[in-house]
């Protein structure tokens, strides 16, 4: 057999081993807006591209054992997407005085490429070295409520709507829409100034209830973050009480006909495209920040995300499904921006977010799905103090308040361990503190626990 025959032989085998080893993952990023997804992805690819070193990341362990080469962004595939803005969110972080990330926008998408030397196996008789591909898709949180209008028809969803408008929380913003929305006759003929006007009203509502009460379940999600709708009559419509009898030509057929071009020309889309070919998730969750808004946002993002767990696609994952229909098969759910409680309180995080998943989680488990739950911190905004006071020691955290030009240590309060009941939630409720991302003068960026994060998501595909 000649050399070069033999040499064709062997690229085939890489090729085909390409396809057939496990040396591709997508993974997604999910979460509600203002749960640190933005900044997670830019710490994800700060650490391994900048910070891959054993004492940066000492639990990921194809670092520790010096098996890492080099991690680096490559083109992607999807070439009508935008490039996720990595170095413009890191200049964000790196500036004096830093700041987060702005909140995305839009879908973006990036690519990595981990070259390592395998351990063993099928790689490691093929080459020394070995690359795993790493697909992130980064979306607007708001854009990711609508998933759950895809089990919903119009009736049903209005009725959802008008029931949480009027809900404590909200009902102080919702006045003036539920106002007009009395007087509004859904079964007179189409009127499309007056559905243009009372959908911008229903808009500017669901602006208000995400400023002032910070609630999670805010639909539809492109009323908030338009995107290229922007003004397009896809958008006009709102939730409406169904009349006893529709009219064809009524104002209320039409408010249908939109909610349903809404699902499927924008949701369903959206799902399709990005939500079927996960293989590994992590779901971000700031319980701090949910706890600080108080009970009843506190379980409306609880349930938010139960619900939306339900949209994707999991079960053990094998060779066929990698090829033609992959599964989720490794499930992460962090208590993000831990570094904002005391280390003391790190373990209450992790006991509080299992206790909000666990239903969902044993489901998953039994389907042949690996879950693990963890605080963790994927951009340090502090550092831990600890002061004594009276003989007593106290872990407090030291950082920039995010509205405040003054530094501070402060003492946390503990958060709970399970979810609490109205009745049990504390009548002074829980101040936690938003903190800016704390400087850093040689342009490194601090984690907490992004090494366990990398090996529980990442670690079996790099043996």
């Amino acid at each position: 057999m000649s050399y070069s025959r033999l040499d064709k032989i062997k690229d085939k085998a890489k090729n085909t081993l390409q396809r057939t080893l496990d040396s591709h993952v997508t993974l997604a990023v999910t979460g509600l807006s203002g749960s640190g997804k933005t900044a997670f992805i830019t710490a994800l690819v700060h650490q391994l591209s900048e910070q891959a070193n054993d004492k940066n990341l000492p639990f990921f362990r194809v670092v520790r054992e010096g098996r890492h080469i080099a991690t680096t962004q490559i083109p992607q595939k999807a070439l009508n997407i935008p490039t996720f803005a990595y170095r413009q969110a890191m200049e964000s972080l790196q500036q004096q005085p830093p700041q987060w990330p702005q909140s995305t926008k839009r879908i973006n998408t990036l690519r990595l490429a981990m070259r390592y030397r395998p351990q063993r196996g099928l790689r490691a008789q093929f080459s020394d070295t070995a690359t795993l591909t790493i697909d992130l898709i980064d979306y607007p949180g708001e854009w990711l409520m609508d998933l759950p209008m895809l089990n919903m028809d119009f009736a049903t969803w209005s009725e959802r709507q008008l029931r949480m408008l009027n809900a404590s929380v909200r009902q102080a913003h919702a006045s003036e829409f539920l106002d007009k929305l009395h007087s509004f006759d859904a079964n007179a003929p189409t009127n499309e100034a007056q559905l243009k006007a009372l959908s911008n009203v229903y808009a500017q509502t669901l602006h208000a209830i995400k400023t002032h009460a910070h609630a999670a379940n805010l639909q539809p999600g492109r009323m908030l973050i338009p995107g290229e709708l922007e003004g397009a009559p896809l958008l006009a419509f709102f939730p409406c009480a169904s009349p006893q009898q529709i009219n064809e030509s009524s104002q209320y057929a039409q408010l249908e006909a939109r909610f349903e071009a809404y699902k499927n020309q924008v949701v369903k889309p959206f799902y399709k495209d990005y939500f079927c070919r996960f293989d590994r998730q992590v779901v971000l969750v700031d319980l701090l920040q949910a706890l600080k808004l108080g009970p009843d946002i506190f379980a409306e993002q609880a349930e938010a995300i139960r619900e939306l767990l339900q949209f994707f696609e999991y079960g053990k994952s094998n060779l066929l499904r990698r090829l033609f229909s992959p599964n989720i098969d490794k499930l992460l759910f962090v208590a993000n921006k831990a570094d904002q409680v005391g280390v003391n309180y790190h373990q209450d995080l992790a006991l509080l977010l299992h206790d909000l998943v666990k239903s969902k989680a044993n489901e998953l488990t039994f389907a042949g799905v690996e879950i693990d739950t963890m605080a963790m911190a994927a951009v340090c905004a502090t550092e831990n103090k600890t002061v004594t006071e009276k003989g007593r020691a106290m872990h407090c955290i030291y950082g920039k308040p995010l509205s405040e030009d003054n530094w501070l240590t402060y003492l946390p309060p503990q958060p709970p361990r399970h979810v609490l009941s109205t009745q049990q939630w504390p009548a002074h409720g829980f101040d936690f503190i938003d903190f800016a991302p704390m400087p850093n003068d040689n342009g490194t960026l601090r984690h907490m626990r992004m090494d366990h994060a990398l090996e529980f998501l990442l670690g079996d595909k790099l043996r």
